[in-house]
């Protein structure tokens, strides 16, 4: 197939560049609005406890599927007749929209209740909206609303300062602030990519190609994705990965392309033949890496979340769309351009301005990759157990990481909804954070003391502060008055309110959780529990549950791909362990930066906490990377193995050609790639600029402390049981194997130094 390809870009390289150009035209035309159809949620299991009773609070007790909350602030104080009209004014224009379940407020509800509403210095005022429309469409409503009342209501009010805030504002922020982050994403990551490929290529015309390639593959994945949103939620983060990515691995593949093109033309052999077998040769590679990747990614679509799901459309679109482009458009552009691939020389003019003489090619036992390789492989075992050691010392604050659910603090400090937060966490007495909402679906038949014994039974586990049942409030055990704040009965379903004093995600908030599960529900009933702390038990536990599959799906397709490449069964198990290793320090530099706040955590505002979902998210995407510079290079030394005699000296040589012939272009796309990633550390959005951080560091880890120390190390060590398997499967892999010539070599020794480095087509 490779090399059809190849003949027919050989035969109409213009017909293919032109059919790429249109086809990216189209997918620009249809996939780049794609961010008006994305969400900033998804981080909740939708088929939880905790989702059950808020869909169950929502549909019948009109609570609302999300917050919007307004502080009103005036220096005459919050009972001001000022701040009264502004709030009341706020209010008015909220329970005009058909969106808004409910509204409360300083100035609605009864005076006990209200000094709870109001600020510890008595300015500030709250207005609490409940907004329906789910995580896809109550961010919508909100921002709306928001943007109705700063028109109309707020200019009229002039001397009171009204701020909105609340979980709704929240999303609608995260998602206006992330289109932002990508075109700050773009604006840093194109020119310095192209910088680092015009070092890497020389000519100004061989830099512009995996450019273009990167913005079909990007383009084609935003269609995919806004395709997608026809039928499900995706999460508006997905952008930054295909971007990202789309870039990074279209560079990589272009890269490994044109680097093994140039490498024929240097034996001597003619242009064409040349295409041929670079496509038959990179071009498998190519293909093969891009499986392993997407395969590695597809595996987040077992998790619930769409936040997660999303990521796995978009890596697997711009996979696709990065090896289509590579193994289709670039040998068409190849043709098409002929000698001018290496026109505009920049390294040549610059040599000539400083007077310096063009650089001769060198031996490859000359080159600074197999010098250094050498060098690793004489201290194999010291050197390995030092990097090894490194590796798991930089990891081990991972150790102490603790989940938690992302909230206004993800923004950055100028947006209203952080302000707004910050304000209730630290000027209020509002509980509604650490608040427990209890959810009694069938409560048909329940008597008023099978709720009073209920709720007193909740009230006496620790740190519970009240609980507000239909039938009154309690303490301690103790009915002390009526009902107060949420709570009701309605449609056979009833709930209660838990108010609650222990910060969330803490270990005391667990055992509360644990504690108000123990109670017995009112008459033996089944209870749902809802509110943050339990929505972050429940993604974690959405997510833990579903790892070991995962992972064990991951490790198996790794070893199953690896095995069709190599035919060894130890080169898959090494791969595994190596690529773990190289997320480590990526893994332990999360919890030590955004968790325990070191390094001013970046410019964010550290939690205590990490999102559960982004080391999965990294995970994933940064293994499935690694197998891209793992397919890279081991395909390449077992094409010199397979020409060798297969002695352990053999095996040495390999690994040494092998990162001799790779080393640079590894290098070069690994520099890009990070680029691309470290892009990434420039949003806003926290938690986005924290897998920036962590994709740049596994990448950078891979490509130099693995690549060049652990993999020489670890196979210098094995010798040849590297390419060891049991004979059954070596039978197997004669019949159905894939190599990176496509046949096999024999084991005959090659003639000459200069065939060892060269591909038979």
């Amino acid at each position: 197939m490779l090399h059809r390809i190849a003949r027919l870009a050989i035969a109409a390289p213009r017909r293919i560049v032109a059919f790429a150009a249109l086809l990216m035209v189209a997918a620009a035309i249809f996939g780049v609005p794609v961010a008006k159809s994305l969400s900033a949620g998804g981080f909740q299991d939708p088929t939880a406890e905790s989702s059950k009773a808020t869909q169950l609070l929502t549909e019948k007790f009109a609570r609302g599927d999300m917050q919007l909350v307004f502080t009103v602030a005036s220096g005459a104080g919050a009972e001001s007749p000022a701040a009264r009209a502004a709030g009341l004014a706020v209010i008015e224009a909220l329970e005009a929209s058909p969106h808004i379940a409910y509204v409360t407020s300083t100035w609605t509800v009864p005076p006990t209740v209200a000094a709870d509403m109001i600020s510890t210095d008595g300015t500030t005022g709250l207005i609490v909206a409940g907004i329906n429309g789910g995580e896809s469409f109550a961010q919508r409503y909100a921002q709306e609303l928001v943007d109705a009342i700063s028109a109309s209501v707020l200019p009229q009010h002039p001397d009171v300062t009204v701020t909105p805030g609340g979980q709704a504002l929240v999303y609608s922020q995260i998602t206006k602030q992330s289109e932002h982050d990508l075109l700050l994403m773009e604006s840093i990551a194109i020119p310095l990519s192209f910088l680092v490929l015009v070092w890497v290529f020389g000519g100004l015309l061989a830099a512009a190609l995996p450019m273009a390639v990167g913005a079909l593959a990007i383009v084609g994945s935003m269609a995919v994705l806004r395709l997608v949103t026809q039928f499900t939620d995706v999460s508006i983060f997905a952008l930054n990965l295909t971007i990202a990515l789309g870039l990074a691995l279209a560079i990589d593949y272009t890269l490994l392309i044109i680097s093994r093109y140039r490498d024929e033309l240097a034996d001597g052999v003619p242009a064409e033949e040349a295409l041929v077998r670079t496509l038959g040769t990179a071009g498998r590679t190519v293909l093969f890496s891009a499986t392993t990747v997407a395969l590695s990614m597809a595996a987040m679509v077992l998790f619930p979340m769409y936040f997660l799901k999303s990521f796995a459309y978009a890596g697997i679109a711009t996979v696709a769309f990065a090896a289509f482009a590579a193994v289709v458009v670039t040998p068409a552009a190849i043709v098409l351009l002929g000698s001018r691939l290496n026109a505009f020389d920049v390294r040549r003019l610059f040599r000539r301005l400083l007077g310096r003489p063009d650089p001769q090619p060198k031996p490859v036992e000359q080159l600074f990759w197999y010098r250094s390789t050498k060098f690793v492989m004489r201290r194999a075992v010291s050197i390995g157990l030092a990097v090894v050691a490194l590796l798991l010392l930089a990891g081990a604050p991972f150790l102490g990481v603790k989940w938690g659910f992302p909230d206004d603090r993800v923004l950055p400090a100028g947006a209203s909804a952080h302000q707004v937060g910050d304000q209730l966490r630290n000027d209020f007495a509002d509980t509604s954070d650490t608040a427990v909402t209890v959810v009694v679906p069938d409560a048909e038949g329940l008597t008023p003391a099978d709720f009073e014994r209920y709720a007193a039974e909740l009230s006496r586990v620790t740190d519970v502060t009240a609980v507000t049942a239909p039938t009154g409030t309690f303490v301690g055990g103790n009915r002390v008055g009526p009902p107060a704040g949420a709570t009701g009965m309605a449609d056979g379903s009833a709930f209660l309110t838990v108010a609650s004093d222990v910060p969330l995600f803490s270990d005391a908030s667990e055992r509360q959780l644990d504690g108000l599960h123990a109670v017995a529900g009112p008459g033996d009933r089944a209870v749902q529990l809802t509110g943050i702390a339990q929505i972050n038990r429940d993604s974690v536990d959405a997510i833990t549950s579903r790892l070991p599959l995962v992972l064990g799906v991951i490790a198996v397709i790794t070893f199953l791909l690896l095995f069709l490449l190599t035919g060894s069964v130890v080169l898959p198990l090494k791969a595994l362990v190596l690529n773990v290793l190289s997320l480590t320090a990526a893994f332990g530099a999360l919890v030590w930066i955004f968790q325990e706040g070191h390094l001013g955590a970046l410019g964010t505002a550290p939690t205590g906490t990490l999102v559960a979902n982004m080391p999965v998210l990294l995970f994933c995407i940064a293994f499935g990377l690694a197998m891209d510079y793992e397919v890279f290079l081991i395909s390449r030394i077992r094409e010199f193995w397979l020409a060798s005699g297969r002695t352990r000296a053999d095996n040495d040589e390999s690994v040494a050609l092998g990162l001799a012939r790779t080393g640079r272009v590894i290098t070069a796309a690994a520099l890009v790639m990070s680029i691309s990633f470290a892009a990434l550390i420039a949003a806003q959005v926290s938690f986005m600029r924290m897998f920036g951080l962590g994709l740049t560091l596994a990448v950078l880890v891979d490509a130099t402390l693995v690549r060049m120390v652990l993999v020489p190390a670890f196979m210098h060590v094995l010798g040849r049981w590297n390419w060891w398997a049991p004979k059954p499967l070596v039978r197997l892999h004669e019949r159905i194997g894939i190599s990176e010539s496509g046949e096999p070599r024999p084991a005959a020794a090659p003639s000459d130094a200069a065939e060892t480095r060269k591909v038979e087509s």
